[in-house]
């Protein structure tokens, strides 16, 4: 096999395999692209802190078949950069080499579990898997035997995703049936001493006063130290009851990066030029949460949805121009913007680096559920669309994280 290889079927490598498509036949020239990922679908992962989340994922084939992608289901588990192999396992367990003329790596990013006693018993949003599992638990929490901690969750990190999934729950646990008198009680758990501390302070206030509208309880400078299946101890000593508890704290790029010895960032990102070919390594490419590529002057890229879309159309496009003999372009990111969903007490919309505030409550709400329902869906059964909005320069709005 030969062309361009995408390592990934998350956003960036959905979006690297139609631009790569997309510019082949733009040139009137043609290109074999092959899309790796062990999966059949695209997973919604930005919204896998909502309810029913096994039905946020679309078709991979749906997606990129009718454009001319060819799809393997198995998971990619070593790189040969010198022979431009590609060592993959099966379903079935089978293993096989897979050649490249481009590669481009796109195989996302994975939450790091603690290394503490009853880690085992957490539950997490990170993967459809985990966000199903944690949904029928949910769903089992009134079959419990009453008792003190039966509808308590407590969220351990009060990062992007530990605030989206904790003003969530309030209203996932308030809707189950309990018994009178017996409180939903939700409780954030930050080692910091605010929340969102990656958020900055501009959007502190208004995520407080969310938390508080809800009742979101927080116990900030505090860390897991231990859970079990009655609770949680912290790291001051304290107890908490809760039969649920989510991790949420920290991701790092995936494995596979490790496969190439170049240069890698603390979050285990590749190192790319402004072309996003990885630094060291030539003709491979990164996008998504495997690239460690420059947003703007003092900015690198997030390890999020917004900046996954755009990266992969950049790196599928230059892959293919690299391959075909055509002019690279270098990658320049759209204006970075945050949509924090902040359960029934609306959300949060914000321009810049340093987050200012552009709108709350039902009017950010609002932006959010077109960001999650719409826009951050790829077409389907369209070709013409999908290539259409492969082009780099396309954007409906601005996509938010």
């Amino acid at each position: 096999m030969t062309g361009t290889v995408v390592l990934g079927g998350g956003f960036a490598g959905v979006w690297s395999a139609a631009a790569a498509i997309r510019l082949a036949r733009a040139a009137g020239r043609e290109l074999t692209v092959t899309l790796i990922d062990p999966g059949d679908d695209l997973v919604i992962r930005p919204r896998l802190y909502q309810a029913e989340p096994s039905r946020m994922r679309v078709s991979l084939d749906r997606i990129l078949g009718p454009a001319g992608v060819r799809r393997i289901a198995a998971t990619a588990t070593g790189i040969d950069t010198g022979r431009r192999t590609v060592t993959v396992t099966a379903r079935d367990g089978h293993r096989s080499e897979i050649d490249w003329e481009r590669l481009i790596i796109a195989t996302g990013s994975r939450l790091q579990p603690p290394t503490v006693p009853g880690a085992e018993l957490l539950h997490n949003v990170d993967t459809i898997t985990a966000a199903t599992k944690l949904d029928a638990h949910l769903h089992r929490l009134p079959d419990l035997p009453p008792g003190e901690g039966r509808f308590t969750a407590v969220v351990v990190g009060a990062g992007f995703t530990g605030l989206e999934i904790a003003t969530e729950l309030v209203d996932r646990l308030a809707a189950l049936p309990r018994d009178p008198g017996e409180q939903v009680r939700v409780v954030l758990v930050e080692r910091s001493a605010a929340v969102g501390p990656e958020l900055g302070p501009g959007p502190r206030p208004q995520i407080i006063e969310a938390l508080t509208t809800l009742g979101v309880e927080q116990r900030l400078g505090v860390s897991l130290a231990a859970a079990d299946a009655e609770g949680v101890t912290l790291s001051d000593g304290s107890r908490l009851a809760a039969r649920t508890v989510i991790w949420t704290a920290g991701v790092r790029a995936s494995p596979l990066t490790a496969e190439l010895p170049v240069e890698r960032d603390r979050l285990g990102r590749l190192a790319v030029d402004t072309e996003l070919q990885v630094i060291g390594a030539p003709g491979v490419y990164a996008a998504g949460d495997t690239a460690a590529a420059a947003a703007e002057p003092g900015h690198q890229v997030l390890q999020c949805c917004q900046h996954a879309l755009q990266l992969g159309k950049f790196a599928g496009h230059n892959a293919a121009a690299d391959l075909l003999g055509l002019p690279a372009v270098p990658f320049t990111a759209a204006p970075y913007v945050t949509c924090l969903d902040l359960g029934s007490a609306g959300a949060l919309f914000t321009n810049g680096w340093d987050r200012r505030i552009v709108s709350t409550g039902d009017i950010a709400k609002a932006r959010k559920r077109n960001v999650n329902e719409l826009w951050i869906y790829p077409p389907t059964d369209d070709p013409d669309e999908l290539l259409r909005q492969a082009d780099y320069r396309f954007s409906v709005r601005q996509i938010c994280s």
